[in-house]
């Protein structure tokens, strides 16, 4: 089957265990877990406990849920049946489900496409509003400046002006960099030029002073498919921010390996996973808190002082165009890593 089954006892205890529900738990399977107790062989998924505990106890049972795994990063859509003797009382219960996390991951880019679409009409607006009265303003500031070259005070406050007039350019620059539909310029790309890349142009946004940066590439890695100017945007993003994070002392790895993005699993045994290029960058700083690793990619959320909370944002525009994947963990004992898994083959290269 393609699909999880657990079917249980009212005792309790397993009477059967398929596969795909070890598979997608995570767990090793055993024939020695039929007749054991579900909390004892789930125990450290105690969010499938409490749905198989409410099996008896619940008027309504949940038909068609959706539940998020947390630990396993994974979806699942579940159904759960009672199972009756002839006289009607149940004796069992069963539970059926599916894993949704690529479903969800479509989804949510759908999702993210409808609001990058309405934002983008209303930032082009904006844009064109605000950068004409922007550019008379620095203007303006210009040849002010020039009319009072001895007062100190007015120098130091068109300063000033023309300071934030600039700032508030490169806000509604980046704004229209995001909402900007991404177009790809797919070509052979070596991710070992482009990281290299990507560290030097960090370096000229962020000083890097004692930051040691460590580069892994394995050997034999396979070029991929990408627009390689859209990729050192990508990395320079995340290298920058670790080098913001550790404030001139630290240290960066970044590691570049095989991998391969696993097919759905309604199509298991039919089509094989893709080909596919890990890139991760991890520092060993003070990492980001629990509570905000689920926002950092939303567009405006930042925790910097001066930050628009855009870069990430574009970061993942970026990946999500290229049909790949970043993800982050982060603690405050090992610092922050982030995960880019890119496909050796663009989707777009499939119709060359």
């Amino acid at each position: 089957m393609r699909n999880g089954v657990i079917a249980f006892r009212r005792d309790g205890t397993i009477a059967l265990m398929n596969d795909e529900a070890y598979r997608m738990f995570g767990l090793t399977p055993s024939g020695r877990d039929v007749g054991r107790p579900f909390a004892d062989v789930l125990r450290d998924r105690q969010e499938i406990i409490r749905v198989l505990s409410g099996a008896f106890e619940l008027s309504h049972l949940p038909n068609r849920a959706e539940l998020r795994l947390k630990e396993l990063d994974r979806v699942i859509g579940y159904t759960l049946s009672q199972v009756k003797d002839d006289g009607g009382t149940p004796v069992g219960a069963v539970l059926f489900f599916k894993d949704l996390t690529q479903v969800e991951q479509l989804e949510e880019r759908e999702r993210l496409r409808d609001r990058l679409a309405s934002l983008g009409e209303m930032a082009a607006g904006i844009a064109h509003e605000l950068k004409n009265p922007l550019a008379g303003i620095e203007v303006m500031a210009g040849l002010l400046r020039r009319q009072v070259p001895d007062s100190k005070d007015a120098q130091s406050l068109l300063a000033d002006i023309l300071s934030e007039a600039k700032l508030a350019n490169a806000i509604v620059v980046e704004m229209l960099e995001f909402v900007r539909p991404v177009r790809l310029q797919v070509e052979r790309t070596d991710l070992r030029d482009v990281i290299q890349q990507s560290v030097t142009m960090a370096e000229s946004k962020v000083p890097r002073r004692d930051v040691i940066v460590r580069v892994n590439i394995e050997a034999g890695l396979p070029m991929i498919e990408s627009d390689h100017h859209q990729l050192s945007q990508v990395f320079t993003n995340l290298v920058a921010n670790a080098f913001e994070a550790l404030d001139g002392k630290g240290r960066i790895t970044i590691a570049a390996t095989t991998t391969a993005i696993e097919a759905d699993p309604a199509f298991a045994g039919i089509h094989p996973p893709t080909p596919a290029v890990l890139v991760e960058v991890a520092d060993d700083g003070p990492g980001v808190p629990a509570e905000l690793t689920d926002r950092i990619f939303n567009p405006f959320f930042t925790t910097k002082v001066t930050g628009t909370g855009l870069g990430l944002a574009i970061v993942r525009k970026i990946v999500d165009a290229h049909d790949g994947r970043i993800d982050v963990s982060s603690t405050k004992d090992t610092g922050t890593r982030f995960r880019v898994t890119l496909p050796v083959t663009s989707a777009s290269g499939w119709f060359k």
